[in-house]
């Protein structure tokens, strides 16, 4: 019997509050985050996760302490499993960015497992340069050094799974429902931001975004539906994407609208969406006069989102052409099955 491993990808997330400052410096120092030259990032780094380590413990300590992304990745990983039993011996393995299990370990754990075949499968539905290329460029190094040679096939993005699209819109409809009790409500499909240059260089994160928000508004069914995208997050002086979420708050207290808030690029419920949207969102939409605030969970473990991912590993498993990680192997990232679904201009996911 062949065996397949499957090896998620996220960011991760301090797991007790004495993390958070080593999280944030393992982030900021990250050359796919702060583009600077090796030794002017290290500093910003550490200046940076020392400057904002109070606040985020603050956040955390809301969360019980931690980050609870780590074992609401690890719920999809069994989920997933358990969708993938036709491939007869699989194992779904979970490695975070900037912090633990970090590639180095889970790279071990793969290799002991021994797998036929290796898909990797980043859990971030649209591909930007700062994520899903990051994840595999350290997953491969990591690969590399221990020798870990397999047939590997990746999942670079999939802004247009039917799972991901029908997930949404089902925990988007009765929010609503929920929100018209207050008036004809605004949908927002809020997504983590990107620095403005960052996009320009050709990273199709936001038309991805805008893409998934798209599919999601149509499946919904109403035709007189208003719903826009925002973007939250933003950190730094640099000048971010928009319009932002704060900034859209504001606009609908203006104009005395319900808003349902949908979180478009998380698929796991963590600090963005449970501190920043749920707490900090809510109190702004109340200062404001936002006569009612709903918040869509992120997808979890929902049974769609899950059997759409299942998809993606089917399908990147039945394309032709292998590529290897290991001694140095070049690793090619493909889009969701196997399909180009970003204008040639946008060249930053290198999707072939």
């Amino acid at each position: 019997m062949t065996k397949l491993a499957v090896v998620l990808f996220n960011l991760g997330g301090p797991d007790r509050l004495q993390s958070v400052q080593p999280f944030l410096f393992n982030l900021f120092n990250d050359p796919a985050i702060v583009r600077v030259p090796g030794p002017v990032r290290w500093l910003l780094a550490q200046f940076i996760s020392r400057r904002r380590a109070p606040v985020a413990r603050e956040i955390y300590a809301r969360l019980g302490g931690g980050s609870p992304l780590r074992a609401n990745t690890d719920a999809q990983a069994r989920a997933l499993s358990l969708a993938l039993a036709h491939h007869g011996a699989v194992q779904v393995f979970v490695v975070m960015r900037y912090w633990h299990p970090m590639s180095p370990m889970v790279v071990e754990q793969v290799k002991a497992f021994a797998p036929d075949r290796i898909v990797l499968l980043p859990l971030y539905p649209q591909f930007s340069t700062t994520t899903t290329a990051s994840s595999l460029r350290d997953w491969q190094r990591s690969a590399a050094r221990a020798g870990l040679i397999a047939p590997t096939r990746v999942v670079g993005c999939y802004p247009t799974e039917p799972g991901l699209v029908e997930g949404l819109a089902a925990g988007i409809a009765p929010a609503l429902t929920a929100a018209a009790k207050f008036g004809k409500p605004r949908l927002m499909f809020s997504a983590h931001g990107l620095p403005e240059r960052i996009v320009a260089a050709g990273d199709p994160y936001q038309w991805q975004i805008e893409l998934t928000a798209r599919r999601v508004a149509a499946a919904l069914q109403q035709p007189e539906l208003d719903w826009l995208v925002c973007y939250q997050s933003r950190v730094g002086p640099l000048k971010w994407i928009g319009p932002s979420t704060e900034d859209e708050l504001r606009r609908a207290g203006r104009d005395r609208v319900p808003v349902v808030v949908a979180p478009v690029s998380f698929v796991s419920d963590h600090a963005e969406t449970l501190v920043e949207i749920e707490v900090e969102y809510r109190r702004l939409a109340e200062a404001a006069g936002v006569p009612c605030f709903v918040r869509v969970p992120a997808l979890g473990t929902d049974d769609r989102f899950i059997r759409g991912l299942a998809r993606q590993v089917d399908a990147a498993l039945g394309q032709p052409g292998e590529a290897r990680t290991g001694h140095g192997g070049h690793l090619t990232v493909r889009p969701g099955a196997g399909e180009r679904v970003c204008p040639a201009e946008l060249a930053g996911c290198g999707c072939r």
